[in-house]
């Protein structure tokens, strides 16, 4: 497998919610993304949680009556606290925090999963997307190899870039150095934008947008042919509601990710085929609902939404309990 699972019981051994959220200490890897626990009051939006729900039902998926509390109340568990990281309310304190820190000592914040791992994702998806644009999709063998700088260009100028759940924005400055120039990133905390173009400013990569929106009920605009996900699904996954939030985020991705597009996402709480068999799930969930939509016409068949291309292999391993695993796993998607 890829990666191995961080949970909450068992990642840290009980720590306390000070040890959870210090900024030392925190050891669950998630980007500066998380989701509001009210959602607008639109019949699309009421649609998609009507449709996550019946998912949720049909799958035999915990749903947030079933992380509730005859604990007591005054000693959270793991658990809850972990869920902190899943709430708009942390990360907005977070990063008024790490704005602070700015401006006042020019510190650019957390790098979640770190640095080596931030650019190893910019180099290989610089690898990947090159192939793309030429018609050469990656077999089961290829790593992260070395490009001539101008040869990745010529193909990466065009593409137009999303990062959802952006954070400081240091990913696409990383997407930037490679070549990548129409770049955008998004995130539902006012104070992580705030912070992404401050460092964008003065690093020199003006040209790199950044708006305040919410993957799971985003105002933005047609589509991308790259979009790259960074602890954002993570942090979804964190939510109380998170099985249902995590329905929810590949319905709107899905509509993110232009046809013949890719979807890059970096997790360091599910495995590649974990995140393989979720997508597989959400393309069984869209032929399902389209037949149930079109059934006078029983013949026409719909092809998957996500087609599985690859993974990063070049990441550190481990083994534990005779399976080798990496923290953290990259995986790619191809937008049918």
């Amino acid at each position: 497998m890829a990666a191995m699972r961080l949970t909450p019981d068992d990642a840290r051994g009980a720590p306390s919610a000070v040890d959870l959220v210090s900024d030392d200490d925190r050891s669950v890897a998630a980007d500066s993304w998380s989701i509001k626990s009210e959602y607008g009051s639109t019949l699309d939006d009421d649609q998609r949680n009507a449709d996550a729900a019946e998912a949720l039902s049909a799958g035999n998926l915990r749903a947030a009556s079933d992380y509730s509390s005859d604990k007591d109340e005054t000693e959270p568990d793991a658990e809850a606290v972990a869920s902190m990281l899943g709430l708009q309310s942390y990360w907005d304190s977070q990063y008024a925090d790490e704005l602070t820190n700015f401006h006042e000592h020019g510190h650019v914040g957390e790098v979640w999963f770190g640095p080596e791992v931030m650019e190893t994702v910019a180099s290989w998806t610089k690898i990947l997307c090159s192939d793309v644009s030429q018609g050469r999709f990656p077999n089961q063998a290829d790593n992260v190899k070395s490009l001539n700088g101008d040869q990745g260009s010529k193909f990466l100028s065009s593409w137009s870039v999303l990062d959802i759940g952006t954070g400081n924005g240091l990913l696409l400055q990383e997407l930037a150095k490679e070549g990548f120039s129409n770049l955008t990133g998004t995130d539902y905390s006012e104070g992580a934008i705030d912070l992404a173009r401050s460092l964008a400013e003065r690093d020199g990569f003006s040209t790199i947008k950044f708006l305040v929106d919410d993957v799971l009920e985003t105002n933005l605009e047609g589509q991308f042919q790259l979009v790259v996900d960074k602890g954002t699904l993570d942090a979804i996954g964190l939510h109380p509601d998170g099985p249902l939030k995590r329905i929810m985020y590949w319905e709107s991705v899905s509509k993110l990710v232009a046809p013949g597009g890719l979807l890059v996402i970096t997790s360091c709480n599910s495995t590649k085929d974990e995140l393989v068999q979720e997508v597989e799930n959400f393309n069984q969930r869209r032929v399902n609902s389209i037949a149930e939509s079109e059934s006078s016409n029983g013949t026409q068949r719909e092809s998957p939404t996500f087609q599985y291309l690859n993974h990063v292999r070049t990441y550190p391993t481990f083994t534990f309990g005779g399976s080798v695993g990496s923290r953290v796993a990259t995986v790619s998607f191809l937008r049918n």
